[in-house]
């Protein structure tokens, strides 16, 4: 995609892993161009069940989804996460990304959003001695 370059995604992926070092939580970025005639919650969603986030062993995953071309993205968590949070935490969340994404500093909006996700998931789902990543870090590049 062409608003990541190299060391974007590098350092984004890099924001997963530091936030997934302090929990037993997964944190996934899905970025495609368009949501494919859904809204971007939707297409979160399907992202969720496509990439086996809700077989996490908490049910503690969150996804940040991006469709970079229709200016649209959604975070969502699954039910052991979901349960923990402030009610407005996700919206809060994505408030805080998008002052980043109207800048054009989509990679700075992702990892602050990275970050309060993981900040989240690891008062909640600390880190255990026996915890093992379950869910790739990398980002997910869907349909173009």
């Amino acid at each position: 995609m062409e608003i990541f370059n190299q060391e974007d995604q590098e350092q984004v992926v890099h924001a997963i892993s530091l936030a997934e070092n302090r929990t037993s939580g997964e944190i996934r970025l899905v970025v495609e161009r368009r949501v494919h005639n859904m809204d971007a919650i939707d297409q979160a969603k399907y992202y969720f069940e496509k990439l086996k986030m809700h077989e996490t062993t908490q049910r503690n995953g969150v996804l940040i989804y991006l469709a970079t071309d229709d200016h649209q993205f959604a975070i969502i968590g699954d039910t052991g996460i979901n349960n923990k949070v402030p009610e407005d935490f996700w919206e809060s969340t994505k408030e805080l990304m998008l002052g980043y994404f109207k800048k054009g500093d989509f990679a700075e909006g992702l990892i602050e959003g990275i970050q309060k996700a993981g900040d989240q998931l690891a008062t909640y789902f600390p880190r255990r001695a026996d915890d093992v990543n379950e869910l790739p870090n990398d980002i997910y590049f869907g349909k173009s």
